[in-house]
């Protein structure tokens, strides 16, 4: 069948996986926790089940996306377009309130509002509700129209058409129009301007504006993450403020057609949004929505418990986590995780650059007990790139690094790395050791950190551990000035396309990792729509990140979310809680709910 052929329709195939089933799963932490397999789809198309996957294998989340519309929904609704299912929390009646101001923490600085520098969660937040994308995936991992009304994707896959919102402003009163979704794209695919995005936008060829309402972007190469990576990660910046500041001058100034615009901005300490009320679809109930900066996982469940915080952006410590689940006071979700735990290492250091060094130093941690002591079992143990809740591309028959530490020392032995007098190994001058960056006042990630420290001292390495604003380490760790950190990252979620991570050029390739077939291997993996087509490609990564090892990969917390339940309007079910705050606007608070009252 030529991909042509294979291109049209095949998304529709998988029944979704039920909100139920699915929080009975990450309870447990089973492995059946489901992504979009593929998420391209063309305009028409019938259903042709033969060229999909079988659905009850893969138990798939797959959206019904190509030629979808969505009008501007009510404030408080759920927006059209989208195919969530989830139930929303309900407080006095179930009427929206005007007014508050919702207060959540996280546990590093906000260094930056630039979309393109939205993956730490602590940004994701802010940053989504100063900008939108065309498309988005909500919190169910479903493709939905936001500033777009409708896209359609060319049966080749080589031209996407959306057409655009109308009545929407910025920020700053300027109208919305096709011209402002050009200069983003133009502006991330220019390498020029070296976006950290930059990588998903490499097929992008010219994008044409037949009319302020309709924009067509035509590719170089068939890009089966275009939709659900490119689009989705790109919030449109406004071109007249953008033009003035560049990316470096952008967060004091940022202006997007979302929800709620900026108010503050201080980077270390917190950050304030207020409502916009000329917002597209209706001004949001809530008044204020203020993030503030607070290292201590311990501080920020007691500021829970004390009600000056409404919900923790970033990860509690594993003993409050198991302390919220067991009470009631509480609204907590659960997910299973999609972001790996794991130590960059940066592969062009002597010290760091032999595969087999690498081999023996996952060899010497104890993982289990990571995730049974420290985690308290609200994680799993890591086996590659890819979380095992991704069912249809996860790949459990890889290499395996079992918890052996004799069997290290013996590793490193034939590998001619000789204990020194201080019992460090040493090898051509070179002394095994190196240090891991880790962000500032982080406890959760120190804790990990400190007991691989000592794991790894038992067979001769030397890992020293300093802090580090989060800036530092993103900027010095794809540049090749650091040696490693420890951070929670996403190798496929929502799509299993790896190329940003593990390619050799990747712009978030944080362990500078080079390997000529893994790079052959991604770019094919791109280039394929049929999910079937593309499965033992991506089995076939996870074997060679087994083998090489590029980085020390632990584990993957399970994804809890803490609420006040004085915050109505939530989804109460969600297969990816984060993505929650795009609903923001939605939101309202009801203090007759409040859980500390």
């Amino acid at each position: 069948m030529s991909e042509q052929t294979e291109f049209a329709g095949i998304v529709n195939t998988t029944r979704l996986m039920s909100r139920r089933t699915f929080v009975k799963r990450a309870s447990a932490f089973t492995v059946g926790v489901p992504v979009a397999a593929s998420l391209l789809a063309a305009c028409g198309g019938d259903s042709q089940e033969s060229q999909a996957p079988d659905a009850t294998a893969t138990q798939g989340i797959i959206p019904t996306v190509g030629n979808v519309s969505a009008s501007p929904p009510a404030a408080g609704t759920e927006a059209a377009g989208s195919t969530a299912t989830g139930a929303m929390s309900a407080g006095s009646g179930g009427t929206p309130v005007k007014g508050g101001t919702l207060v959540v923490q996280g546990h590093t600085e906000v260094a930056s509002l630039h979309p393109d520098d939205a993956q730490p969660w602590v940004h994701y937040v802010l940053v989504r509700n100063i900008h939108e994308p065309l498309v988005d995936l909500d919190y169910d991992y479903q493709l939905t129209p936001v500033l777009a009304v409708s896209y359609e994707a060319a049966s080749d896959g080589m031209s996407y058409t959306f057409t655009l919102q109308t009545g929407v402003t910025f920020h700053d009163g300027q109208p919305f129009t096709a011209k402002d979704v050009k200069y983003n794209f133009d502006w991330y695919k220019n390498p020029q301007n070296a976006a950290v995005l930059g990588t998903d936008f490499a097929e992008i060829g010219e994008v044409e504006t037949p009319d302020d309402e309709t924009v067509v972007v035509n590719m170089t190469k068939v890009n089966a993450a275009f939709l659900p990576v490119a689009v989705t990660e790109m919030m449109i910046v406004s071109p007249a403020v953008h033009e003035q500041t560049g990316k470096d001058n952008y967060t004091p100034q940022a202006v997007g057609t979302g929800p709620y615009k900026l108010e503050e901005w201080k980077a270390v300490e917190q950050t304030t949004l207020v409502a916009f009320p000329e917002y597209w679809r209706g001004a949001p109930n809530i008044d204020t929505f203020r993030e503030e900066v607070v290292p201590e996982g311990s501080v920020r469940a007691i500021a829970l418990r004390s009600g000056t915080s409404d919900n923790p952006v970033w990860a509690l410590q594993a003993t409050d986590n198991l302390a919220f689940i067991q009470e009631d006071k509480f609204d907590v979700t659960r997910a299973a995780g999609k972001d790996l735990l794991f130590f960059p290492l940066n592969n062009d250091k002597p010290a760091l650059s032999e595969k087999v060094v690498r081999q023996a130093m996952l060899t010497a941690i104890d993982r289990d007990r990571l995730v049974t002591d420290l985690e308290r079992g609200l994680a799993v143990k890591a086996t590659s790139n890819l979380t095992p809740a991704i069912v249809f591309y996860y790949n459990p028959d890889v290499k395996q690094y079992d918890y052996d530490p004799e069997a290290a020392r013996t590793m490193l032995d034939e590998a001619g790395w000789v204990p020194g007098d201080d019992g460090i190994r040493e090898k051509n001058g070179v002394r095994l050791a190196f240090t891991a960056s880790l962000i500032t006042g982080d406890q959760r990630r120190r804790a990990t950190a400190e007991v691989v420290q000592q794991d790894l001292k038992l067979v001769g390495v030397d890992m020293q551990i300093e802090e580090r604003p989060a800036a530092a380490i993103t900027e010095g760790l794809p540049s090749g000035e650091l040696e490693s950190s420890l951070f929670d990252w996403t190798f496929g979620a929502a799509e299993p396309d790896a190329r940003s991570t593990l390619r050799s050029d990747g712009t978030r390739n944080f362990s500078r990792y080079k390997n000529p077939q893994m790079d052959e291997l991604l770019d094919q993996g791109v280039a394929i729509v049929d999910p079937a087509a593309r499965q033992p490609i991506y089995k076939q990564v996870q074997e060679i990140v087994a083998e090489d090892v590029p980085f020390l990969y632990l584990m993957y917390y399970e994804d809890i979310r803490v609420w006040n339940r004085r915050v109505q309007g939530r989804p109460t079910e969600a297969n990816n809680p984060i993505f929650v705050y795009a609903e923001l606007y939605k939101f309202w608070i009801d203090d007759s709910m409040n859980s500390v009252t």
